[in-house]
């Protein structure tokens, strides 16, 4: 038996490091005098965690371990064989195992994307408008004994620049009823030049049809509209996160709903009403943090932008410097909603620049690579394998959605929330890994690849 040789700074120290009688490395330790553990128990074969052997002999263990957990995988093995290092060679070889990165479905996180143009573009309230549904409600039919209960829906329209919202109850999710829930907020809140959605199929049916109704539209609507035609903007499917805007507008409106409805039912009319209430109050909430000084100005809400002007006011000139006495009263009313704008560009938009999560950028996409499509209906194990196509990145040159190719052949578009990357080896046979370990004895090469 040779003695421990290893040098006074590395980290084989405190093994105890000897050589047997078949000059294989292994570790003395502290259990010699322990009868009930056989010899290579108390006396591993030191194995180096960067030799391929070692990595086959995890990959092994940890399958026939029934996909066990680093810390279970290592100790299973630390009954026979000491690799150095071998906590991280553990993790490693759990993180690259395909079933158990299926059943994790980690997807991938970018780093959360700048603020579009259209969010700082300073312009008239909804000119810029996300919609999307929520629901359903239960409403009366009507009034006294015998009245049925049926379903209707909340559309709700926010604006992209002052975060203004516009309610209105519809009956169904067709792409009808869409139509005339539009008509009633364009009457009320002027015609939008961009609106923003979800691919859900009331909103991209509408596509073909509203060309036809801005055609066939009242002409005391088309005074107002704009001669282009508004267009129609869709967020990637299933990824809710890119309408974060209009899904906040939707949180703070079923807030106030559930404590005002409780369990009661409403007729159409009234439900009407009381989603007016519900909008008035969430058009007054500030939209930058308020001060404790008093002598501030009131907070800066989106009913600010809403009131004194008509849907087909003119631009104005430029009354912000201008003097008091010197302007009439159309002009000091242009005067206030300008230095509301101010206002906005200096305490909101300031507000921003911060990054509340996403804040770093994880791994990006590689064509070719292979990945799973996360469906939040079924289990990991019964989501879609399909490989990556093309990524399309940003302004900022992150990329944030990708192309996928599925096993039908076709191509489908995913936000990366909703990818799961599997390793790089993942198209190797996982029966391939269980292979004959050899006795311990029989290792006659480990000595020159030992740490």
């Amino acid at each position: 038996m040779y003695k421990n040789k290893a040098k006074t700074k590395s980290n084989l120290k405190n093994l105890n490091i000897f050589m047997d009688e078949n000059k294989l490395l292994r570790v003395g330790g502290r259990l010699s005098n322990v009868f009930q553990f056989d010899y290579n128990k108390k006396y591993p074969i030191l194995l180096s965690s960067k030799h391929h052997f070692t990595y086959l002999l995890f990959r092994h263990e940890h399958i026939k371990l029934l996909h066990a957990a680093p810390q279970l995988l290592l100790f299973t093995i630390r009954e026979t064989w000491w690799p150095v290092s071998g906590r991280n060679l553990a993790k490693r070889v759990v993180h690259e195992c395909v079933v158990c990165t299926r059943f994790r479905g980690k997807t991938l996180c970018p780093l959360m994307g700048n603020l579009p143009t259209k969010r700082l573009a300073i312009s008239f309230p909804f000119a810029v408008s996300g919609v999307d549904y929520f629901g359903p409600v239960l409403i009366l039919n009507r009034k006294g004994r015998g009245a049925k209960l049926t379903k209707a829906y909340v559309s709700l329209f926010i604006c992209f620049t002052t975060r203004a919202i516009h309610l209105e109850l519809v009956g169904d999710l067709s792409t009808d009823a869409y139509l005339l829930a539009l008509k009633r907020f364009i009457s009320r809140r002027g015609k939008p030049a961009e609106v923003f959605s979800d691919n859900g199929r009331n909103f991209t049916g509408l596509m073909t049809e509203f060309s036809k109704f801005l055609n066939n539209c009242a002409d005391n609507i088309r005074d107002y509209a704009i001669n282009n035609n508004i267009k129609f903007s869709f967020i990637p499917p299933y990824s809710p996160h890119f309408g974060g805007l209009w899904e906040a507008g939707v949180k703070s409106c079923k807030h106030h709903l559930k404590r005002v409805l409780g369990n009661a039912h409403f007729t159409f009319e009234e439900f009407s009403t009381v989603l007016t209430q519900v909008e008035a109050v969430l058009n007054s909430r500030p939209i930058s943090p308020m001060s404790a000084d008093p002598n501030d100005f009131s907070p800066l809400t989106p009913a600010h932008f809403l009131v004194g002007r008509p849907l087909t006011s003119p631009a104005s000139e430029d009354y912000e410097q201008a003097a008091l006495q010197r302007l009439t009263r159309y002009q000091r009313v242009e005067q206030v909603r300008q230095h509301f704008w101010t206002r906005w560009s200096k305490e909101y938009v300031s507000e921003l620049q911060v990054r509340t999560k996403w804040m770093k950028s994880g791994d990006s996409l590689k064509e070719g690579t292979l990945v799973l499509i996360k469906d939040d209906n079924s289990p990991p194990l019964k989501w879609s394998m399909g490989r990556i196509v093309s990524t399309f990145p940003g302004k900022d040159g992150v990329s944030r959605v990708a192309a996928i190719r599925v096993a039908s052949g076709a191509i489908t578009r995913r936000a990366f929330s909703k990818i799961c990357p599997l390793p790089l080896d993942a198209a190797d046979n996982v029966n391939s890994w269980k292979l004959e370990l050899p006795r311990p004895g029989a290792c006659q090469d480990v000595e020159r690849n030992a740490a």
